[in-house]
């Protein structure tokens, strides 16, 4: 946990001010102030588009009676894109930008479940349910939105947990 917290507290800031003094010697203090500007501008714009597309599919999922996890996934990656797009500076605007678009997003609703796995692998002891089913931790091929961890009994499969 502490690494990711170096990460995230101090070295994306000391990257992003290194990126914005190259491009502002590189361009000028003007420019990078519009570029910067034009971005966070373009990418609210899309943040909002792709937002709202979401929104109909996650309203379109639960008319059609499946659950939303799809749709739950692509509306928390919008919401972390424009997060990052009102964070001044350029190199966390290209990833805001990155989960904006659909392809980047599936590529990471991919990456997603492998990622957790890995952690629940290192972490041990714990067990995977996935579809209704426990399994020791690393012994399933989970999907986005079907795997949780579970340290409690489980109910029976026949019974409506939310009856």
């Amino acid at each position: 946990m502490v690494p990711i917290l170096v990460i995230a507290f101090i070295l994306v800031p000391l990257a992003e001010l290194a990126v914005l003094i190259a491009v502002g010697d590189w361009i000028g203090l003007v420019p990078t102030l519009v570029l910067l500007l034009v971005v966070s501008v373009a990418g609210a714009w899309l943040a909002k588009r792709e937002g709202l597309a979401a929104w109909r599919r996650f309203q379109q999922a639960l008319a059609e009676g499946r659950m939303p996890t799809v749709e739950v996934a692509d509306g928390a990656m919008i919401l972390l894109a424009g997060a990052l797009l009102l964070t001044p500076g350029f190199l966390s605007d290209v990833v805001g930008v990155l989960l904006l678009l659909p392809p980047t997003r599936a590529m990471a609703r991919r990456l997603a479940p492998r990622l957790a796995e890995r952690r629940l692998r290192r972490r041990g002891g714990r067990r995977v349910v996935v579809d209704g089913t426990a399994r020791p931790a690393g012994s399933t091929q989970a999907t986005w939105g079907k795997a949780e961890v579970a340290d409690r009994p489980l109910s029976p499969p026949d019974r409506d947990p939310y009856a």
